[in-house]
């Protein structure tokens, strides 16, 4: 374990938490940047349904870094939705609490109970109305907001980015995120068809849908939504749309800082 955590020469663990997002991506090459020798820990909470550009982006940050990205996981999304049987939707986040906010909460419980944990969490400056997490009132933890600290703000982040040559995937949550605009359920249909296919198979066994009803005109149920792919009906809204942009729209910002 203190392998996994190494501490500085005060016995103090630097964790900087990783989604993998444009922000907290620019907050680590920053840390990493400003303090080449210190002994940050970067870290993810996977979830397993994570689409293939989102492991190689970790994979690729973790080289880039200097220091693997050491994951924190509390299970997989479909185990968690058999555990809970039923699937997570808008007024039922339980995927981001067990999956992510929980195990994260609990590693840093650990860790404090040998020695002070600082957390490095990829807020903006530009965003002062959301909250660093369910962590602060952990005793041995202080919260640590660098891009606030800094005065970065989005466009900051973006040109921290560029000038690092790193471009973040489309989608850092979920495959099968309920959150996801139609273009993102063809763009999973398309190119990741076996995960699509097993999307389908959970619907079924839980009796329940990903998809909202009513949301769009589309087919509510993912069997029916792919075979309106498959027969040649295309979403005509831009299949490019950020994962950050329906952040903005309400999803969870766990899943994409």
């Amino acid at each position: 374990m203190n392998d996994l955590f190494p501490r500085d020469d005060e016995g103090v663990l630097h964790i900087v938490a990783l989604s993998g997002g444009h922000d907290s991506t620019a907050l680590a090459l920053l840390l990493r940047e400003q303090n080449p020798d210190a002994p940050y820990v970067y870290v993810c909470t996977p979830t397993g349904d994570e689409l293939p550009p989102m492991f190689k982006h970790w994979n690729d940050l973790g080289e880039r870094l200097g220091r693997r990205l050491v994951p924190i996981m509390a299970g997989t999304l479909q185990g968690v939705i058999r555990q809970q049987k039923m699937l997570p939707n808008f007024r039922a986040r339980f995927c981001t609490r067990i999956l992510k906010i929980e195990p994260y909460r609990k590693m840093l419980i650990e860790q404090a109970s040998i020695g002070p944990v600082v957390s490095y969490v990829g807020l903006r400056a530009d965003e002062e109305g959301r909250a660093g997490g369910a962590y602060a009132d952990v005793d041995g933890v202080t919260m640590r907001f660098p891009l606030r600290e800094m005065g970065y703000g989005e466009d900051e982040v973006q040109a921290t980015l560029r000038r690092f040559e790193v471009i973040c995937p489309n989608r850092t949550d979920c495959g099968t995120c309920y959150h996801q605009r139609i273009g993102e359920w063809y763009e999973f249909w398309r190119d990741y068809r076996s995960a699509a296919m097993e999307a389908v198979d959970i619907e079924a066994e839980m009796g329940g849908t990903f998809r909202t009803p009513g949301r769009d005109s589309w087919p509510t149920a993912l069997k029916d939504l792919f075979a309106e792919f498959q027969r040649g009906s295309i979403p005509t809204i831009s299949l490019n749309r950020m994962t950050r942009e329906r952040m903005v729209a309400g999803g969870c910002r766990v899943c994409a800082m």
